[in-house]
């Protein structure tokens, strides 16, 4: 995982409507990166549902929340669309990877990101991290509200 401290790899991809995002759209506030492996799959679609229902406490306390996988555009639309949420996913499809594998958070023996997560200051620095020892294991919303208290 990338190191705290560091200042954030920069990127720019497209979001599930297909609009690019970039880190520095995101300059001014905390973002919190949910670095997580594949769109519908049991574990993911779990993880992103809790995120969904505390995402407005993490929003009061100043925080985006954005998620990343490897799946594509539309992949990431429906995955929304099922699950109602309203998280905004970015696809690192396209070289596959590249942007997870930049923050340390690419498993190259199964072709997607781990479970990570990333908060990233106003200024573009990383402050905070958490790496699930395996993609099974959810990192709960509590780890967000903690690192977001000890960020201010």
């Amino acid at each position: 995982m990338i190191a705290p401290g560091t200042p954030a790899p920069d990127f720019s991809l497209p979001n599930h409507a297909g609009e690019q995002v970039s880190l520095a759209d995101f300059r001014g506030r905390n973002l919190v990166l949910v670095f997580y492996p594949l769109d519908f799959s049991p574990v993911c679609t779990d993880q992103l549902s809790i995120y969904q229902e505390v995402l407005p406490e993490i929003e009061e306390r100043g925080a985006t929340l954005v998620g990343i996988s490897v799946d594509s555009t539309w992949a990431h639309r429906a995955f929304r669309d099922k699950l109602g949420i309203t998280i905004p996913l970015l696809s690192d499809f396209e070289p596959k990877g590249a942007v997870i594998s930049r923050y340390d958070a690419y498993l190259d023996q199964v072709g997607h990101g781990n479970r990570s997560l990333v908060m990233v200051d106003p200024d573009g620095i990383v402050r905070w991290v958490h790496e699930s020892p395996t993609p099974l294991e959810i990192p709960g919303a509590n780890l967000i509200f903690d690192a977001l208290e000890e960020a201010g």
